[in-house]
């Protein structure tokens, strides 16, 4: 098993950053510009056990995963499953901490690659790729929250969003 860990610390409450992701309409705000995603089943709420099917396009290559919110804690974490993705297994966990006036994103991905040695030969790619996908998300999330605030769709305590 592999595993990834991004810590981002985000200048607004907890609960208000939880709220965000529980509006799975939003991955595709903060996914980074060259994977396309489209959500095949939307609704509003988000609680345990729903199921999200999503839609994946990057480089002319689309794939379908299906996600299981597996467990919520409001407002301290969401750990998402894949019960089909490209991946052999797939958790991602959200955990959201208040630090003084940041929240802590801390995300934890738990993977393991198909193809048995092929997959073993193409694990630093896809590491790298993971890292890339984190890396620009944070820019697209901070600019998500700027504009949502601009747009007043969201109210961030104080009008904060900066990411560190």
């Amino acid at each position: 098993m592999e595993t990834f860990e991004k810590i981002t610390l985000i200048d607004c409450s907890e609960k208000e950053l939880f709220d965000f992701h529980l509006d799975t309409n939003n991955i595709k705000l903060i996914t980074p510009k060259h994977t396309k995603v489209e959500l095949l089943d939307y609704e509003d709420s988000t609680y345990e056990g729903k199921i999200v099917k999503i839609k994946t396009t990057r480089a002319f290559i689309c794939m379908n995963w299906i996600i299981k919110i597996e467990k919520l804690q409001y407002p301290n974490l969401m750990v998402d499953i894949a019960l089909k993705s490209p991946f052999s297994y797939w958790e991602h966990s959200h955990i959201f901490t208040q630090k003084g006036n940041l929240c802590e994103l801390k995300d934890n991905i738990k993977f393991k690659l198909p193809f048995g040695i092929f997959g073993k030969l193409i694990l630093p790619f896809i590491k790298k790729d993971i890292k890339n996908m984190f890396a620009m998300s944070k820019k697209a999330f901070k600019a998500t929250l700027t504009k949502l605030i601009d747009e007043k769709k969201i109210n961030l305590e104080n009008d904060r969003v900066c990411l560190i």
